[in-house]
């Protein structure tokens, strides 16, 4: 079934656990996420970079619509830091139920004026639209850097910010960064910070770069009031791992031969994010809800 961001996040906000955003670029990481919530009974969302939508291009994602809307459990179809206008119609064309805007990188007035422009767009369709304040950085040369000094959400500024562009959901800067973690660093969430934000805001906030950080943490962010965990490298670096071990032992060519258990593998991964979450068998409070079709509201 496919349904927006404000139905996926306002069952999983009341009901106090977190619905797993696993980036999606090809059939095979399709499959291992869609399935493996459905037999967690969890739901899930496929989320899609600009990068990722180029590369698979518009018709994938027609294919993807039909493999969510047939499935039993619940899916959000989410455009992941789309960075202009242009990536968010592009998405909204494609049938996705959500879009993220993320102009976290300019300053305050173009953040707002470009999420709000977001808003009023995706609004008439009835599209979600999840906005980010504060820096959420990559992994790398300056992960050590970030992680000391990059940008933490305030909480004032987030509620001035939900208020001024109205959106629905928001990624927050507390601490994590996209990617795996290099061995000697250790990353903290700061809790403090996003019990501060919840204090002041109502709409479901949004983790990035849940990939490589300390279950407890994440577990902790997931019971104190995050409601979406951004999921990417984790299990795509499993199923590259597995892969490679194919190919190094093996010099058939035939994808399903190569792919089975690399998809194995990454399901672990989404199996233990979901179980992370507390989102297993929360699919069935689902049940009453209708299915998202794009309309005019």
């Amino acid at each position: 079934m496919l349904i927006n961001m404000n139905q996926m996040l306002s069952v999983a906000k009341k009901n106090h656990f977190a619905v797993g955003a696993y980036n999606v670029s090809n059939a095979e990481l399709l499959k291992a996420s869609v399935e493996q919530c459905e037999a967690d009974n969890a739901p899930g969302i496929i989320a899609v970079h600009p990068t990722e939508l180029a590369y698979a291009k518009d018709d994938f994602f027609a294919y993807v619509l039909q493999r969510i809307r047939n499935s039993n459990v619940p899916f959000v179809l989410h455009l992941d830091h789309g960075d202009t206008i242009e990536n968010v119609e592009r998405a909204i064309h494609d049938g996705f139920s959500s879009v993220m805007i993320d102009g976290s990188l300019e300053d305050w007035d173009q953040n707002v004026a470009v999420t709000k422009e977001t808003v009023t767009i995706c609004h008439r369709v009835g599209v979600s639209v999840e906005g980010e304040l504060g820096t959420i950085g990559q992994t790398g040369n300056h992960i050590k850097e970030h992680l000391q000094n990059g940008i933490y959400t305030q909480p004032d500024d987030a509620k001035k910010f939900v208020e001024e562009t109205g959106v629905d959901t928001l990624a927050v800067g507390i601490g994590t960064a996209h990617g795996i973690y290099p061995s000697d660093v250790t990353p903290k969430i700061r809790i403090d910070i996003l019990k501060e934000i919840l204090s002041v805001v109502d709409v479901p906030l949004v983790l990035h770069g849940g990939s490589s950080n300390p279950d407890d943490q994440i577990a902790e962010a997931v019971k104190t009031g995050i409601a979406k965990v951004n999921i990417s490298s984790d299990y795509k670096h499993a199923f590259f791992v597995q892969a490679r071990k194919v190919l190094a032992e093996d010099d058939g060519w035939d994808p399903n031969n190569l792919f089975p258990t690399a998809i194995e593998a990454a399901k672990e991964v989404v199996h233990h994010k979901n179980k992370l979450f507390d989102s297993v068998d929360k699919a069935d409070l689902y049940n009453d809800m209708k299915p998202w079709r794009a309309e005019l509201i």
